[in-house]
């Protein structure tokens, strides 16, 4: 079972939110997942994410690898701060 750290879509038709989780690679992408770990609002000026630090370490240190959409939106967080 590979697990993933991915985006999950919410909101409506042309109003994207999504949710990073933590979900086995053969899931959909709004099915079943693990844990929640933060959320992403791109329509927001500017961007808001909003990531728990600790479960991420958590499941990275576990062996979750994170999508190159995760990727790249994590490392544009952590060039912020």
């Amino acid at each position: 079972m590979a697990v993933r750290i991915r985006l999950t879509r919410l909101g409506r038709k042309k109003k994207p939110f999504y949710r990073i989780v933590v979900a086995d690679s053969e899931c959909k992408r709004d099915g079943k997942f693990l844990d929640v770990l933060g959320t992403y609002d791109p329509l927001q000026d500017p961007v808001v994410v909003k990531v728990d630090n600790t479960k991420l370490e958590d499941w990275m240190g576990r062996g979750a690898l994170p999508t190159t959409t995760v990727k790249s939106i994590l490392k544009k967080i952590t060039a912020t701060e």
